[in-house]
C-alpha cells in the first residue's frame, strides 16, 4: 500500500507569491522595467498547478501511470520544493516497476520533509519490490516512530516480514492493522493469508469466507478460497468462488502474477498451481 500527499495548500500560496514577485526584482529593477519584469500572477500559477494536479489523480485513477508521471514531472518543473509532489512521482513509478527511480523521489521527498511518514511508507513499498526486505522494514518502523497508530505501516512491515519467511510476526502485525482499522479489508485477508501457511488452514478459510461474505467483490480472498478448497478436496465449492474471482479480476489465472506481485505464501501458491493445473 502507498499514499498520496496533499498538496497543503497554504504551502504552495507562499511559494507562488515568493515565486511571482522575486525579491531581486523588486529592489533592483527601475521604474520603468517592472512591466518586463512581471512574472505570472499567483492566482494563475495556482490555477495552472491545481489543473496539472487534477489530472495527474485522474491518471491515476485510470492506471494510465505513465501519463501522470508526466503530469507530477510538470509540476516539479514548477515547484521543485514540494515533497508531496516528489512522493507523488515517485508512486507512479513504482507502478510503472520503476523502482529505482521511485526511490530517488522518495530520497528528495524525505529531504525535504524528514518528519512527513508517507514518503518513508512509499519508499518501503519499492524497497519490497526490490526484495529489500530488511531496508523496507526499516522504513515502516520510521513510519510508526512519527505515527504509531498507523495501520499501513503494519499492514506494509507485516508483508516485509513474510518476505523473510517471519509469517507469525507478519499475522501480529497484519492483526494490528485490521485491528486498527476494522475496514482495512487486506490487512485482514494478508493475515488470512499468512495464517494458512502456517498450516492453520481452517481457520484461514474461517477468515476467507468471512471477508468472501461481507466483500462479495473481493476478488483475492475468492481466488485464495479457491486454492484452499481445492487443497481440501471441495472441488464443487473451489469451481463457484473461481468462476467468481476471476469474473472481477483475470489477473489471478497467473501464477507468475500471485508470486511476484501479489506475493501468496507459497502453500497457497502450490495449492493454486494445482488446481490450475486440474482446471488445464
Amino acid at each position: 500500500m502507498r499514499r498520496f500527499l496533499l498538496i497543503g495548500l497554504s504551502v504552495l500560496l507562499l511559494q507562488l507569491w515568493s515565486w511571482a514577485i522575486p525579491v531581486w526584482a523588486a529592489e533592483s529593477a527601475p521604474a520603468a522595467a517592472t512591466t518586463e519584469l512581471e512574472q505570472p500572477s499567483a492566482a494563475d500559477l495556482f490555477e495552472k498547478l491545481d489543473s496539472l494536479y487534477q489530472q495527474a489523480l485522474e491518471a491515476t485513477n485510470k492506471q494510465d501511470f505513465a501519463t501522470a508521471e508526466t503530469y507530477w514531472t510538470r509540476m516539479l518543473d514548477l515547484f521543485p520544493y514540494n515533497p508531496a509532489v516528489w512522493s507523488n512521482r515517485g508512486n507512479s513509478r513504482v507502478s510503472q516497476n520503476k523502482l529505482q527511480e521511485a526511490i530517488a523521489d522518495f530520497n528528495k521527498s524525505i529531504e525535504l520533509a524528514p518528519d512527513a511518514p508517507d514518503p518513508y511508507l512509499n519508499r518501503g513499498a519499492a524497497l519490497e519490490g526490490l526484495g529489500q526486505w530488511e531496508a523496507a522494514i526499516a522504513d515502516y518502523d520510521h513510519v510508526l516512530e512519527l505515527d504509531p497508530k498507523d495501520p499501513a505501516a503494519y499492514n506494509n512491515r507485516g508483508s516485509a516480514k513474510t518476505g523473510l519467511g517471519q509469517w507469525e510476526a507478519a499475522i501480529a502485525d497484519f492483526q494490528k492493522a485490521a485491528d486498527m482499522a476494522p475496514d482495512y479489508a487486506f490487512a485482514r485477508a494478508n493475515q488470512a493469508l499468512a495464517t494458512y501457511q502456517t498450516g492453520a488452514t481452517d481457520e484461514a478459510i474461517r477468515m476467507m469466507r468471512n471477508l468472501v461474505r461481507k466483500y462479495p467483490q473481493f476478488a483475492d480472498m475468492r481466488a485464495a478460497l479457491t486454492a484452499a478448497l481445492w487443497a481440501n478436496g471441495k472441488q464443487g465449492e473451489a469451481e463457484s468462488e473461481w468462476v467468481a474471482a476471476v469474473g472481477v479480476d483475470s489477473r489471478y489465472k497467473s501464477i507468475d502474477w500471485l508470486k511476484s506481485v501479489r506475493r501468496w505464501p507459497p502453500s497457497l501458491i502450490t495449492a493454486m498451481e494445482k488446481f490450475l493445473t486440474l482446471k488445464s
